[in-house]
């Protein structure tokens, strides 16, 4: 049954804005009128809506607010879209966006290249982790920052209309969460915080106006609780990683032959994140030469590098000469074989990284950490007798070579170890918990965003 519904005439501004794509003031907002606002609008100004029956529901829209300031807020973010997927199929539509970088102006814009700048020079992220941390002052820095660009969010919010908010960064909640309350949506949008730090995280991810909360570790929950949120807004599910962990695979001998590995030697898997950074070639090396048995002139394990996207690391090392069998890999975007076909992992402290291997039951070293964040993911890992912490390229590979000969005992009880505290199916929970919230608040068809004329009242 086909009918159409007249809606009340939309103001001269509201209409201005949307014909024109939400080219709106300033050079630094890039807007594009979506093409589900253009075909709303009849020749004479008025809209219309068509219901394929009464009481239909249309497809909802999340919107999933992330920026690139390391890569876990988009594999996060990525995760929650294909759960959502699988899930659901076509009742959701899921668009990813850093509305910073495309909306608003510096420094927002220029957040990924202020991270990594920092995070290079890690004292400096150390002072501005730390110092930012106190309510009282993040609190006045967010509202100088909305101050200038709560109009280009606002914009951005517009031309996607999202039915449900998803914030898998820390940013993502303070001037969002004000713009629904300027457009009266705070009761008609689900807002949910994904929070994709571990263990140790920044204050800024916690919001008493969110929806839900959703803590990976029981740690972060216990926060969230001390900075104002109330049990009922926070769950404890996991980290959101990937579906393709959570899924059955094949299994580590048929993963070794399909990736061309030896099938009968132990393998170690040395990871340099998604830059390549940290010590990997001395690591390498060092269990190149510690994986080989001088005494009978054979390897005793295999190693398996990510070298991520530095070319330079993976031409060095190719150009090596290897003791044992070595593969070496660049971007990697099967890392859930890599990781099933080996025994163990040697990684910086980033939670994904942390979490995905954990599915696998793999223990870990940890051979560095980001102050700040990342900080609390080595007790995270060590209390739990999951792994070891050693910045220390000999060690490392003193302890992988016991673990491959003398000390297999070991290496199965870190392995049972890690495999109780992953929580696989931590992603699906979030999207089914997203998707009963979703459906306690009704039908949202036709949310009235509308632009506001001033925000000048909130300061």
């Amino acid at each position: 049954m086909m009918m159409s519904l007249a809606r009340p005439r939309k103001s001269i501004t509201e209409k201005v804005f949307q014909r024109v794509g939400g080219s709106y003031h300033g050079s630094n907002s890039q807007r594009r009128c979506s093409k589900e606002s253009e075909s709303d609008y009849d020749e004479d100004g008025s809209t219309t809506m068509e219901l394929v029956q009464i009481g239909a529901e249309r497809t909802k829209n999340v919107l999933i607010l992330m920026s690139d300031t390391g890569g876990g807020h988009r594999a996060s973010a990525e995760a929650i879209r294909a759960a959502f997927q699988m899930e659901f199929g076509d009742e959701y539509r899921i668009i990813v966006k850093d509305v910073w970088k495309e909306y608003t102006g510096w420094p927002l814009n220029n957040m990924e290249r202020s991270y990594k700048f920092m995070v290079k020079h890690v004292q400096l992220w150390k002072v501005a982790f730390h110092s930012t941390s106190p309510r009282w002052i993040h609190s006045i820095y967010l509202a100088a920052i909305a101050a200038y660009y709560a109009k280009e969010v606002e914009a951005g919010l517009m031309e996607y209309r999202p039915d449900i908010i998803i914030s898998v960064h820390p940013l993502m909640q303070h001037i969002p969460l004000w713009v629904l309350k300027w457009q009266g949506l705070q009761k008609k949008v689900v807002f949910v915080t994904v929070i994709t730090d571990l263990n140790t995280c920044h204050r800024t991810w916690f919001h008493p106006g969110v929806n839900r909360c959703y803590c990976p570790s029981e740690e972060v929950a216990k926060r969230a609780l001390v900075d104002g949120l109330e049990e009922s807004q926070v769950r404890v599910f996991g980290l959101p990683i990937r579906p393709s962990f959570a899924r059955a695979i094949l299994s580590k001998d048929q993963l070794r032959e399909e990736l061309d590995m030896d099938t009968k030697l132990p393998a170690v898997l040395l990871m340099g994140g998604g830059e390549g950074m940290g010590p990997v070639k001395k690591t390498a090396r060092a269990i190149g030469e510690s994986l080989f048995d001088k005494e009978v002139g054979k390897p005793i394990g295999q190693l398996i590098i990510v070298c991520g996207r530095n070319k330079t690391l993976a031409s060095t090392l190719e150009a090596e000469e290897w003791k044992i069998p070595v593969k070496i890999r660049g971007f990697e975007t099967q890392m859930e074989k890599w990781m099933g076909a080996c025994d163990c992992i040697i990684t910086k402290a980033g939670p994904g990284t942390i979490a995905e291997a954990l599915i696998r039951g793999l223990p870990i070293i940890l051979n560095d950490y980001i102050p700040g964040q990342e900080k609390g993911n080595v007790p995270y890992v060590v209390d739990n007798g999951a792994g070891v912490f050693t910045r220390s390229p000999k060690e490392t590979a003193r302890l992988v070579a016991e673990w491959f000969s003398t000390k297999t005992e070991e290496l199965k009880r870190m392995s049972e170890n890690a495999l109780r505290l992953a929580q696989p199916e931590a992603v699906f929970n979030i999207v089914k918990d997203i998707h009963e919230l979703a459906d306690q608040r009704g039908p949202l068809a036709n949310t009235p965003y509308m632009l506001t004329s001033s925000f000048t009242s909130l300061f």
